[in-house]
């Protein structure tokens, strides 16, 4: 532990997780949970489930889970340590300086030398584009109507011809060739050794929300392919949960955010002025994304390309960004392809005047689905009508349903009382509110072999004592942390069994026992269990013996394998025999 136990439990209880995880994500109370869309992975039905009581959240469908350090750790992909100094400054509780166990130095090391190498190759390439070298890079940025303000505020370079040039300057700074390669600035091939991943490209070094420069975007000069070329993920770039431009945008003072497809959309969209202009990062938008654009507004205006591509891409990101409930707006950038196009022709008053008379997102999809109907055609036309009625069951509230069922009949001229019926309709073959299944099987599912059913018995055991503490009594009668066979599994019983002995409960505390990340998601798993739901009382006994029954059982052949080889193993041998024997023939009673 890096900081004293107690002040690591102070900052934890002083940052409710509930409270802390809204500021990143919708969540709704359902029963004693609380329930929202995973920011960890796509998923349109709720399986992301936030305890208040167990301080911790899990998420059902891709085994994300932990308690509040985790949380950040995962989320802002901050190191332990970083996570702690974030939420002990959010609670105001002052932290001493810190020592480094050799371990993390070595993984704050790793971190610190990728920020420094992508930074050294940051100051490079900008170099490059200010010398004669790069007049090339430069030419095609000033003719892109780019001032020498701009390409400086977003650190804009160039990548020279020779593809050897940034790894031999690396080298020259004492940066090593493993390093060089791990940060994604060079690969590595039989033929030409390590050369540089990037070259005759302009370059756009990529920050995160703290402005240090975690990977770079290239724009190829001349008709080679990719046009566009991006940095691999690394231990410090996510391509999912960064946005260009994110850095400058979040500062912007704006009431909204505008997103665009690519670099020089949002850098010319800064330079005339709109500062709150981000995109993705080469990749599709992301419920990542959308995610961490709901920390600072509620509401996206989508300015992407008018084409076929852009149009579909518009609609991918009206999508997601309904599951995060973020609104959605839609800029007409007509008769111009992107937003630089644009503003070059048109200027920034006529861009204000677009955003001003931005299309809702409903009403968007609505019309570029019409295009695939014929509405002279009766049938064609009462088609396209069934598919209207079937998306207006997509809002769950009913005053806001109503007020589009409105609003669609007046703009379609359908009649409200007729799309209303077509609704209910619709709701009524469909199911309209239908209950939230979670996945019982998907990301997280785990194979169904001898080695993880042992597992799975005694996560359900751990889980079983959380939930319903009143058995621990019945079960220390036959189990002690020693017949939790994983090590890990070993430390979270001990330290749980420990508690609990105390009359004490606090899963969240036993999490912070690990520092490791994967550690957390592991230990949170075993406190997340699904368990059987089962009707009568009898069942649920039945159930729990069974459990009991099997964890001692494997406990018993664990122990039997390894006599002669340790010494330990012939008393929990003896122990476990004569449970098992008492157990066969014991009823385990929840009074």
């Amino acid at each position: 532990m890096y900081y004293p136990d107690e002040l690591v439990e102070e900052v934890r209880l002083k940052n409710d997780i509930i409270d802390v995880i809204s500021g990143y994500v919708r969540l709704q109370k359902k029963g004693s949970s609380h329930f929202g869309l995973c920011p960890f992975h796509n998923e349109k039905s709720p399986s992301f489930s936030v305890s208040g009581g167990k301080q911790m959240y899990y998420c059902f469908g891709c085994g994300a889970g932990g308690n509040v350090f985790t949380f950040v750790m995962e989320y802002e992909n901050y190191t332990f340590p970083e996570a702690i100094k974030m939420l002990a400054d959010r609670a105001k509780v002052d932290l001493p300086e810190i020592e480094y166990s050799e371990e993390v130095k070595k993984k704050e090391s790793k971190r610190n030398k990728l920020l420094e190498v992508n930074k050294e190759a940051a100051k490079y390439f900008y170099y490059q584009l200010r010398s004669q070298r790069g007049n090339l890079g430069y030419r095609y940025l000033a003719e892109r109507q780019l001032t020498d303000e701009t390409m400086k505020k977003f650190g804009l370079g160039f990548a020279s011809v020779s593809s050897g040039d940034l790894v031999q300057y690396l080298r020259s700074k004492g940066y090593a060739d493993g390093l060089i390669q791990e940060a994604g600035l060079a690969s590595f091939d039989e033929k030409y050794g390590l050369h540089d991943k990037f070259w005759n490209r302009v370059m756009f070094p990529i920050q995160d929300i703290n402005h240090r420069v975690v990977g770079f975007g290239g724009r190829v000069m001349g008709d080679a392919k990719p046009k566009y070329l991006n940095s691999p993920e690394t231990m410090i770039f996510d391509k999912s949960r960064n946005l260009y431009g994110l850095n400058f945008a979040r500062t912007s003072r704006q009431n909204n955010v505008i997103l665009c497809e690519g670099y020089m959309d949002v850098i010319a969209m800064h330079q005339a002025g709109f500062t709150q202009a981000v995109a993705s990062l080469g990749t599709a938008f992301t419920a990542g994304q959308a995610n961490l654009l709901r920390r600072y507004t509620q509401e996206v205006f989508l300015a992407y390309d008018g084409d076929a591509a852009g149009t579909g891409a518009a609609l991918r990101a009206i999508s997601i960004l309904k599951e995060v409930e973020l609104s959605g707006k839609v800029i007409n950038l007509e008769p111009y392809k992107d937003p630089d196009d644009f503003i070059k022709n048109l200027g920034t008053d006529a861009f204000t005047e677009r955003m001003e008379e931005a299309e809702n997102s409903f009403f968007f999809e609505l019309r570029i689905m019409e295009k695939d109907y014929n509405l002279k055609d009766p049938e064609s036309k009462t088609k396209f009508h069934r598919e209207i009625a079937r998306k207006l069951c997509g809002f769950r509230e009913e005053v806001e349903r109503e007020n589009y069922i409105e609003a669609v009949a007046d703009k379609y001229g359908i009649g409200f009382d007729n799309l209303r019926k077509l609704v209910v309709a619709y709701a009524a073959q469909t199911g309209l509110v239908s209950p939230v299944v979670r996945p019982k099987s998907g990301i997280a599912e785990k194979k169904n072999t001898p080695e993880e059913n042992i597992k799975k018995a005694q996560r359900l055991l751990i889980t079983w004592i959380t939930e319903e503490p009143k058995v621990f009594p019945q079960i220390i009668k036959y189990i002690t942390p020693q017949d939790f066979t994983e090590e890990l599994y070993q430390k979270v019983a001990d330290k749980l069994f420990e508690e609990m002995k105390e009359g004490k409960l606090n899963p969240a505390y036993i999490v912070s026992m690990f520092t490791d990340e994967e550690d957390q998601r592991e230990v949170a798993s075993l406190f997340n269990t699904k368990l059987e739901e089962l009707e009568t009382k009898q069942e649920r006994e039945k159930a729990l013996h069974d459990i009991l029954y099997t964890v001692k059982k494997n406990s018993y052949e664990y122990y039997s394998a390894r006599l002669g080889a340790d010494v330990n193993s012939l008393s929990q041998v003896i122990a476990g025999k004569k449970a098992l024997e008492e157990l066969n023939k014991t009823h385990i009673s929840l009074d």
